[in-house]
């Protein structure tokens, strides 16, 4: 396997590899065999056998055991070959407004990319649990901060305290929360606007020149995320010590965060938090406001 390939096996359980096994009537030991061929793992990722046995309707009595990362991994490559059929996505106006965007081009040759592929799997996969805790803010009196994943706010505030070493994890994260904000839960993002002194400290954050800072504050919540989550990626490959391949995808989706904020809305819309297929993934992944 080359260094750049898709690494499924590092994400797939064994239930996973005997739940592929069973929905395309292969032997258990067949699947595993193939695990560390990633070619092989998406053409099963991409069976629509394996689709209807993770979000299809269960048997009476049957449990499907199956990890964040497979759903999700299901759902992006059933993503692209929806996007094969479609001319246009819906794409939001104003909030439960869409239009029409002819636009699946642009997304199916987003998702043309294996390492893009797993980059959203990875991305939906990590919110099933949320991070949040609390720190020591020093500066004059100390004070105790919180801190959520799902709260760019105050994750940006980690900006202030972490060693420097720490800062591109910190960039990544806040990148990775803005995709995911803007794609699963957008409607959320533009009901739940963020208030003046909030965007200052997260433009603030992200170094953004005192001269776009006006502009940037009067734009829509989508806007925002969008040009926000793309800069702090850009920031976390900048300040990186060593580049790596999965750093190099993070490049990629910062410079186009749009196309995937675009797929992230479609896959939430008919399969993670919409009214398409069953809604088995719509349990894992934590609405903003309640961690």
């Amino acid at each position: 396997m080359d260094a750049t390939d898709p690494a499924y096996a590092d994400y797939l359980t064994e239930a996973d590899l005997r739940l592929l096994a069973r929905a395309v009537g292969q032997s258990a030991d067949a699947v595993t065999r193939l695990a560390d061929e990633p070619a092989a793992i998406e053409a099963l990722l991409a069976d629509p056998r394996v689709f209807d046995a993770v979000f299809g309707v269960p048997d009476p009595g049957e449990m499907v055991l199956v990890s964040p990362f497979l759903a999700f991994g299901v759902a992006v490559h059933r993503a692209v070959a929806d996007l094969a059929a479609m001319d246009y996505l819906p794409e939001r106006s104003g909030l439960r407004q869409r239009i029409p965007v002819f636009d699946t081009p642009e997304l199916r040759d987003f998702l043309g990319s294996a390492q893009r592929r797993l980059f959203l799997a990875q991305l939906l996969a990590s919110f099933t649990r949320v991070a949040s805790g609390r720190y020591r803010a020093a500066g004059g009196r100390a004070r105790t901060r919180r801190f959520s994943e799902l709260d760019p706010v105050r994750l940006a505030g980690l900006l202030d305290v972490v060693p420097e070493d720490s800062r591109p994890g910190v960039y990544r994260r806040l990148g990775d929360v803005s995709l995911f904000l803007a794609g699963v839960f957008p409607d959320y993002s533009a009901m739940h606007a963020l208030g003046p002194v909030d965007i200052s400290r997260l433009l603030r954050s992200a170094r953004v020149p005192m001269a776009e800072r006006d502009d940037l504050a009067a734009a829509p919540a989508l806007d925002l995320l969008e040009y926000l989550g793309a800069r702090w990626y850009r920031a976390a490959l900048a300040t990186a010590p060593v580049r790596t391949a999965g750093l190099d995808v993070v490049g990629e989706v910062a410079e186009r965060f749009r196309q995937a904020r675009r797929v992230l809305n479609h896959l939430a819309d008919r399969y993670l938090v919409g009214g398409g297929g069953a809604d088995t993934s719509a349990g894992w992944l934590p609405r903003p406001g309640t961690s």
